[in-house]
């Protein structure tokens, strides 16, 4: 199987399955001297492993990283620091119930990619989806991580913005709420309300999609290129290609397509140190595939998942229709979980397209890669 790497100057590539005894990646490309060590990377980790709430799968991972290459202890510092050659990763999977798929191995969930994976390879890893299990997103925010090293003056923050068609007050959006409820959810209200709400989804043996919401801050303009390298269209694709994502947008998106030109149209002045400064920001932070210097607004529609208790028709490996019910542990609303996952992947996608500016138009218009 190809396609497990991702990036142009900063590079990841996956490894792993779902119920394996392990997954990983291998991070190439990240400068040399920035501080690294495990404790940098767990903390997001942490964030995104399963068993944490009543609100995500019950499989019990503590996710623990473990750094195989890449870093060398630096005497002056005292601190692990990275060499620039490749950073191994490795997070062994603990608490595998292959069992739990025994009846359903020869049949194809509806809406899952047990069908196109068995139509493309011929084999097919029942045991929790294999290679195409969001148990792969965990290596994802791991590289996150490093990626965040490199552009460490870049703030970068996730929110669930949606849920089913539940959305949030944003009259109340409160950064430091995220942090106070199991939803990422930045309303303290509606996070009561999902409470409610997904208790009833998860007792029902059904399941619920969301909508995610990334803000990248402090990233400079100049960053993408305006034919085939645009920061936009990279954003999309890293973003489209988390599990059972179904829709990305930048900005105001398709709500975009409702506006009028001077209303879509992001008016400029001269801010006070003589730099532009745009009025409003409906372009997401990207105009032409560039970055503008305001924030980097990405918004990211995730399916209902498709493991649900509830029977669903479908056909077998024999060629039978039949009836499909799916048990064991899985997330009601996966969503939840791929907040810390869109976080990691904007911060990829940004640390290379920091890292390609760089090499094109030199240190002075960008940022140095330091201590």
């Amino acid at each position: 199987m190809s396609h497990n790497t991702f990036g142009h100057l900063f590079r990841v590539t996956t490894f792993g399955e779902s119920h394996g005894p392990a997954i990983g990646c291998v991070v190439d490309g990240c400068p040399p001297l920035l501080p690294l060590d495990e404790a940098d990377i767990q903390t997001f980790l942490d964030q995104r492993r399963p068993g944490t709430s009543r609100f995500t799968t019950q499989r019990q991972e503590a996710d623990l990283v473990k750094i195989l290459s890449g870093v060398f202890h630096d005497e002056e510092t005292g601190r692990l620091t990275t060499t620039g050659t490749p950073i191994a990763l490795l997070i062994e999977n603990t608490d595998q119930r292959s069992k739990d798929y025994d009846e359903v191995k020869d049949k194809y969930r509806p809406g899952h990619a047990d069908l196109t994976y068995d139509l493309k390879y011929g084999i097919r890893d029942h045991r929790g989806g294999g290679r195409s299990s969001a148990r792969e997103t965990a290596s994802r925010v791991a590289a996150g991580a490093i990626a965040r090293r490199i552009i460490d003056r870049v703030l970068i923050r996730g929110a669930l913005v949606q849920i089913g068609p539940h959305k949030i007050d944003r009259a109340n959006w409160n950064w430091e709420e995220t942090q106070k409820n199991p939803f990422f959810c930045p309303d303290a209200k509606a996070a009561a309300f999902f409470e409610a709400y997904l208790d009833g989804v998860r007792k029902a043996g059904s399941s619920i999609g969301a909508v995610i919401e990334i803000v990248a801050e402090n990233v400079p303009p100049g960053w993408g290129a305006p034919i085939y390298g645009k920061l936009d269209a990279e954003l999309a694709s890293a973003l489209m290609s988390i599990n059972a994502v179904k829709g990305v947008e930048i900005g105001e998106g398709f709500a975009a397509a409702e506006l009028s030109g001077e209303a879509n149209a992001d008016e400029i002045r001269f801010g006070d140190d003589g730099a532009p400064l745009f009025l409003s920001n409906h372009a997401g932070g990207v105009l032409g595939g560039i970055s503008t210097g305001q924030p980097i607004v990405a918004r990211f529609a995730v399916k209902p998942t498709s493991s649900i208790l509830q029977p669903r028709l479908t056909i077998d490996r024999s060629g039978a229709e039949t009836e499909i019910v799916t048990k064991g542990r899985h997330d009601p609303c996966v969503g939840i979980r791929a907040v810390p996952v869109g976080e990691a992947m904007v911060a990829c996608v940004l640390a290379d397209q920091f890292l390609r500016h760089r090499g094109q138009v030199g240190e002075g218009a960008a940022w140095p890669v330091g201590r």
